[in-house]
């Protein structure tokens, strides 16, 4: 009987040693749940579609590091195929304004620097729409339609660089396909690139698969232009669009830019009386979007008078910039790709021709 009851503890406290043992081996398995994100700083203000990043000396704003994810081993496939299928890719998120020193001490320089979350196509500009009244009494924001043009889009670079101050480029992507390089010294610059039309049409009188193929080609020929994708941002020929246009930019998930003032500078062709025109009605407003066109030859000579004249107003300048980076689409791609200069063979100018009398 002793050798019974030996036997039956023997095997108990063997039973218990397997438990624990298998007990051990299942809170060994890896988890499945991924690390939360780090929650966002106290450096960025975040304001439903567009948030606020103020400028912070010596560098871009501090960002919270992100945890990194466990070490997590795959899952086997599963015969659903709904299960296995890959997520859809988000947008690429756009690379942190260019900040560069300022060697004016007295310059206009930037008052604060916001940044949009285009997702479902907000519209800007109080002209037309009325939703995101982002800007402040006495607040500015400078944006350029119609580049890149030779002699005046660097013209214009030099009088924003001068000034330390930043601005939206809204290029024509045929102009950005002649000059590749211009563009380029845009966004070196630090300045926000979006798109405007392939070939500055009409969009509102163009029916919709018409329309919608001078936005994508355009979109396309910019970021090919540029070598990266540029911002989705996109601002209508003339301001002309229609709700099917404005709906079909919400699904691309592009912010629409109309204005709060007009310079005019497409008839107004004498500097002086553009600067005068200009700052009029930023005193009758008080603040806004301002259209311009990096194209125009009066607007480049006016520039640097006008931003001088915006300090001694006591207007601030606001830099918008974009969350994400604009995806293009294969076939608009293809489309626009020919239209891609090659490289120049051409020797320099001065070994070709020179001034004899």
């Amino acid at each position: 009987m002793r050798k019974f009851a030996v036997l039956a503890a023997g095997c108990s406290t063997l039973a218990v040693l397997v438990g624990l043992g298998a007990g051990r081996a299942w809170f060994t398995l890896p988890s499945k749940i991924d690390a939360a994100r780090a929650p966002s700083t106290s450096e960025e203000i975040t304001t439903g579609t567009i948030a606020a990043r103020w400028p912070t000396p010596g560098g871009a704003p501090p960002r919270a590091a992100q945890s990194p994810a466990p070490n997590i081993q795959p899952a086997r496939a599963t015969a659903d195929p709904a299960l296995n299928a890959k997520p859809a890719a988000l947008p690429a998120p756009a690379p942190a304004p260019v900040r560069q020193t300022c060697s004016n001490p007295n310059a206009l320089g930037i008052s604060r620097t916001v940044e949009i979350d285009t997702s479902g196509g907000p519209g800007l500009g109080m002209s037309q729409y009325r939703d995101y009244d982002f800007l402040q009494p006495g607040e500015v924001a400078l944006t350029f339609d119609d580049g890149p043009w030779p002699v005046n889009t660097p013209a214009v670079l030099a009088a924003l660089e001068a000034q330390c101050v930043k601005a939206v480029f809204f290029p024509i992507g045929k102009h950005a396909s002649w000059h590749p390089a211009i563009l380029k010294q845009v966004i070196a610059a630090g300045h926000t690139v979006g798109s405007h039309t392939w070939s500055h049409v009409n969009l509102a009188s163009k029916p919709f698969a018409e329309a919608k193929n001078e936005i994508e080609k355009g979109i396309s020929g910019v970021a090919q232009s540029a070598g990266q994708p540029t911002a989705p941002f996109f601002r209508f020929p003339q301001l002309r669009q229609t709700p099917e246009l404005k709906a079909y930019l919400g699904e691309r998930n592009i912010a629409t830019f109309s204005i709060d003032v007009d310079s005019e500078d497409f008839r107004i062709h004498k500097p002086d009386q553009l600067i005068n025109g200009v700052m009029a009605k930023l005193k009758k407003a008080g603040k806004g979007i301002l259209l311009m066109h990096d194209f125009q030859k009066s607007t480049a000579q006016a520039l640097p008078e006008l931003l001088a004249q915006l300090k001694a107003g006591g207007y601030k300048i606001v830099f918008i910039t974009a969350k994400d980076r604009v995806t293009t689409l294969p076939e608009y791609d293809a489309q626009v790709a020919p239209a891609q200069p090659t490289a120049s063979t051409a020797k320099p100018i001065a070994n070709v021709i020179r001034t004899v009398d």
